[in-house]
């Protein structure tokens, strides 16, 4: 691509990573060089630190999906294609995506690669890829049908249903409708509230998020808590925060008891 613009930036500041998309002339759209761009910023904050990840895009297309021109070119590997959102769906901190314009076609992979996607009324989430003749990809069928759902996977991939912002909330999309102007405080708000804590604990409770989704009972949800669980009580920290959080409780109570005592 000619200019010297990064079609990717990326920047941490206090413990969050942001992560956005700066190629509006080509409406983001997922070429070989935007896609690696996006993989390297996404390392770039984790080798940083960040404790979370939020992924923006410059307006008004939040991502156009594959370059048509790629496509026809056919000069790149369709699994290079994927390396930006591959990135985005293996970090060990929690993602969050601020959608606030159209995601088509493999765009919607980039939402669908995060743990938790924001949007706004302007957001609108069209996987089109039938439309343009090719079967969908990247993992977009797999993840989309987790998100809402066969039926909705359906509806939306064969049916070519779309889902604005509001749409999205309620068909278990997206966990967030808000307004344009809050879409991105928003989702660093959550960001903050994740790189905030403890990030060894964040990161072991998100790796056991994920495996549970494969687990097939209770019995073994337990199991795999129960190690999770006894690892984070012999953490650095672990006492001196419960004490921290008792000795403020108490303090709150003429009895200076954990709970006020029933009479």
């Amino acid at each position: 691509m000619s200019g010297s613009a990064p079609l990717v930036t990326g920047s941490v500041r206090d413990g969050v990573g942001s992560v956005r998309l700066c190629d509006p002339d080509h409406r983001n759209a997922l070429s070989a060089e935007l896609s690696d761009a996006l993989a390297a910023a996404v390392g770039a904050v984790l080798a940083e630190q960040a404790g979370a990840i939020v992924l923006t895009a410059e307006p008004p297309v939040f991502c156009a999906g594959g370059s048509l021109d790629g496509l026809l070119a056919r000069d790149v590997p369709l699994d290079q294609m994927y390396r930006g959102f591959e990135a985005l769906a293996a970090a060990p901190v929690p993602t969050i995506a601020a959608v606030g314009g159209p995601a088509i076609g493999a765009g919607v992979n980039l939402p669908l690669a995060c743990d938790v996607i924001v949007t706004s009324e302007r957001a609108r989430f069209d996987p089109r890829f039938l439309d343009v003749g090719i079967h969908p990809g990247g993992g977009h069928l797999w993840r989309l049908q987790r998100r809402i759902g066969s039926q909705g996977a359906a509806a939306m991939v064969l049916c070519g249903d779309v889902l604005d912002g509001r749409d999205a909330v309620t068909a278990g999309l997206a966990w967030r409708c808000v307004d344009e102007a809050d879409l991105e405080a928003t989702a660093h708000r959550l960001a903050r509230r994740a790189a905030e804590r403890p990030r060894p604990l964040v990161v072991r409770t998100k790796a056991t998020l994920r495996a549970s989704e494969s687990l097939l009972d209770g019995e073994e949800a337990t199991a795999l808590e129960l190690v999770a669980q006894a690892w984070s009580m012999e953490q650095p920290g672990f006492e001196d925060r419960v004490r921290a959080i008792r000795d403020a409780v108490r303090s709150k109570t003429p009895s200076g008891q954990d709970s006020p005592r029933p009479q």
